[in-house]
């Protein structure tokens, strides 16, 4: 089975992962959009980066999760739209590509590797700890973004059966 863990968001990442291992990590395609260039996913970059890699997998050996994200407390009102957003073009590009999805609170995958309450790059950390094999391409901070997919697919791996 090819699981798709996604991190959401213009910084995010979708991971594609298979019989617990990593196959591949793309950074979340984004594009500059009106006067001021603010970037915002770029759908159709994202749905050639799943296409390219689910072309000869029958759609019921897919599973995509997606961190299920919500507005937190203290972001301003325009990031958090954007955000949403993000999420939403996800959804909708999965939705039509007819690939069964799956959502995960932050909460609880982080739960799963001991991760609550702990920096922003302590999933970078224990991503390179599970896969040294892939810490050459999870060597920057800005990284953690990159880790954050890979752990939610690697989460669903090692709970989904148990869920059933």
């Amino acid at each position: 089975m090819l699981i798709i863990g996604i991190d959401p968001g213009i910084t995010g990442s979708i991971c594609f992962f298979k019989d617990g291992k990593i196959l591949d990590v793309v950074e979340m395609p984004n594009m500059a959009e009106g006067k001021k260039n603010k970037k915002q996913v770029n759908g159709a970059q994202i749905f050639y980066e799943i296409s390219l890699r689910i072309k000869d997998i029958k759609k019921d050996e897919i599973k995509v999760i997606i961190e299920q994200v919500s507005a937190m407390p203290g972001q301003g009102v325009t990031s958090m739209f954007n955000f949403g957003q993000s999420f939403g073009i996800l959804k909708g590009i999965c939705s039509a590509m007819q690939l069964p999805m799956y959502f995960v609170r932050p909460a609880k995958w982080k739960k799963y590797f001991n991760l609550i309450n702990s920096e922003k790059d302590a999933s970078r950390t224990k991503a390179i700890e599970i896969f040294p094999y892939f810490a050459s391409q999870l060597s920057r901070k800005k990284d953690s973004n990159k880790a954050d997919a890979i752990l939610i697919a690697s989460f669903f791996h090692e709970t989904y059966k148990l869920e059933d």
